[in-house]
């Protein structure tokens, strides 16, 4: 986004932050026009921890996944030595990909020209430019991206220099205690597009008001539909839902759901035993990805099989059911009749408190 641009659509009234009970939602623009849109990548994407990969996709030397973030090409790659680096997926010649899909490579071979570099990203080889003057492979490295783990996940961030990523997920280990993400296994991948601003999905996702309405079989898993309960922290809120003894396809007993939302685009819903991480990406002003992953203790038993099988087709039919009424939401938004509303004190603190971390993230960029 050209420097300037700010100040000609982002407004001082829009960015004041009231209490929630006097607290106006975000304006329909913030959803609908294009120039969010770019503003989202470059304010919000490019400067927050972005999840690219489970850390088992790349547990072998030369494994690799490639991936975008706010537009940027990158590639996370497993060294020789075992660790994890990440670059931008860009030849230092003339810009060229370096791997076009996720894959296994002894090194990292341009397809453009051929350049070759070391799987710790330095420069090794440079066809036909024996008559160049002045060349230094040493000076010709890929550029690095900062990497994180968490859990067995992996995360980028684009940022120079970004807060150490525990810092954004800071008690979620300990309160979902003791189901260990990192320990739980891979079962499903399943991608979906949702005809929606990235930001209609996650204020969607936020806040259990639209479930009586929207999902009513849902409703129906919850003890006490009352006592579903919203905790915010500095930068996730999660939303906290008892589960019936009986017919539920999440967990075998009850216990409690856990729905975290971490800032600015990941999910994660841990039941005992279980994990469904969601991670939505922007595509247009008017369109996401969302995708979701299932991991589980055990996926190799003929009843786990079988509780994976009913708990993704019960997932299913829910996202179904939001990706439903994202889309007639964005509709909304777009209308005439409809600029901003506001928010339920009982059941909407989590959008509030992703809303508030939004125009934090607009404030700072507009200073930079």
């Amino acid at each position: 986004m050209p420097r300037g641009r700010g100040s000609l659509f982002l407004k001082a009234a829009d960015l004041r932050v009231r209490p929630l009970p006097r607290a106006e939602t975000i304006p329909s623009a913030w959803y609908t026009d294009p120039q969010f849109h770019d503003l989202d990548l470059d304010a919000v994407f490019a400067r927050t921890w972005q999840y690219v990969a489970d850390v088992r996709q790349l547990a072998s030397p030369g494994d690799h996944v490639v991936t975008d973030v706010a537009r940027q090409p990158i590639i996370v790659v497993c060294g020789k030595d075992g660790r994890l680096r990440a670059f931008f997926n860009v030849c230092r010649h003339r810009g060229g990909p370096l791997a076009l899909k996720d894959g296994n490579a002894d090194m990292l071979i341009c397809k453009y020209h051929g350049w070759t570099y070391r799987l710790d990203g330095m420069l090794r080889g440079v066809p036909h430019f024996d008559r160049a003057e002045l060349f230094d492979k040493r000076d010709y490295g890929l550029t690095s991206v900062p990497l994180a783990l968490w859990e067995g996940l992996v995360f980028v961030n684009l940022a120079q220099r970004p807060q150490p990523i525990e810092h954004y997920f800071h008690g979620v280990r300990e309160r979902i205690a003791p189901t260990r993400l990192g320990a739980l296994q891979f079962a499903r991948r399943v991608d979906y597009d949702v005809q929606a601003n990235w930001k209609v999905y996650v204020d969607n996702y936020l806040e259990g008001y639209h479930i009586p309405y929207v999902h009513p079989e849902l409703l129906k898993l919850y003890a006490d539909y009352q006592s579903y309960r919203t905790e915010v922290s500095d930068w996730y809120s999660v939303q906290v839902g008892p589960l019936q003894q009986e017919r539920n396809v999440y967990t075998a007993g009850g216990g409690e759901a856990l729905y975290y939302q971490i800032f600015p685009n990941l999910m994660l819903n841990v039941v005992p035993g279980r994990l469904q991480s969601n991670v939505v990406i922007p595509v247009a002003a008017d369109r996401c990805k969302v995708i979701f992953r299932y991991y589980y203790d055990d996926v190799t038993s003929a009843p786990a099989r079988e509780r994976i099988e009913a708990d993704v087709a019960f997932s299913d039919k829910v996202q179904r059911e939001d990706a439903e009424i994202c889309e007639r939401v964005q509709q909304g938004l777009g209308s005439r009749a409809y600029d901003k509303g506001r928010f339920s004190v009982r059941f909407e603190e989590g959008v509030y408190h992703f809303q508030k971390l939004l125009k934090h993230a607009y404030r700072a960029w507009l200073k930079r």
